[in-house]
């Protein structure tokens, strides 16, 4: 059938679609609010140095005004010390041990140390930060023996996690 033959409906029809083929392209719309999706969920699942609390470390209080900045993170609670995250040593046989350096620790920062350059003193070695997240009840001799280890094993720039309050409520 020719075109000048067919019905007016016919070609209404034909000029209908002709205009929608013509029209077809990227819908940047939804390309924009996908990427909005995005963007917020990458922002609100970063990584916050400023969050170090666990659920297991009970920090003690202070009042310190200085925020944590992104270090080694060991974690001591009542039964065992971890390197971010990763189990090293069991506090029980630290504490009955005459060690003055914990082995598990030792293995754990040396691993890490190799991961990551670090500057040097003005001895040459080098000096790497840690933070220290303890919970308020461990032992001194505990915490004693991690920093010894720390500082053997170039961590020697150590710092105590604590939990920030205001200065009416540390009175």
């Amino acid at each position: 059938m020719s075109r000048n033959k067919r019905s007016r409906a016919a070609k209404r029809m034909d000029r209908h679609y002709k205009r929608q083929k013509q029209g077809t392209g990227l819908n940047l719309v939804a390309l924009m609010d996908i990427f909005t999706i995005l963007v917020f969920f990458l922002l609100v699942n970063s990584s916050n140095s400023q969050q170090l609390q666990t659920k297991s470390v009970d920090l003690p209080k202070s009042i310190a005004s200085q925020l944590p900045r992104e270090t080694l993170v060991v974690t001591v609670n009542g039964n065992s010390i971890l390197v971010q995250g990763r189990k090293v040593a069991d506090v029980k046989r630290i504490l009955n041990s005459s060690a003055e350096s914990i082995e598990g620790l030792k293995k754990e920062l040396l691993f890490q140390a190799k991961k990551t350059a670090a500057p040097l003193n003005e001895a040459g070695q080098p000096e790497r930060e840690i933070t220290i997240l303890g919970d308020k009840e461990i032992p001194y001799a505990l915490l004693k023996k991690i920093m010894v280890t720390c500082s053997e094993n170039e961590y020697s720039r150590i710092s105590l996690a604590v939990m920030k309050v205001s200065e009416a409520k540390a009175t």
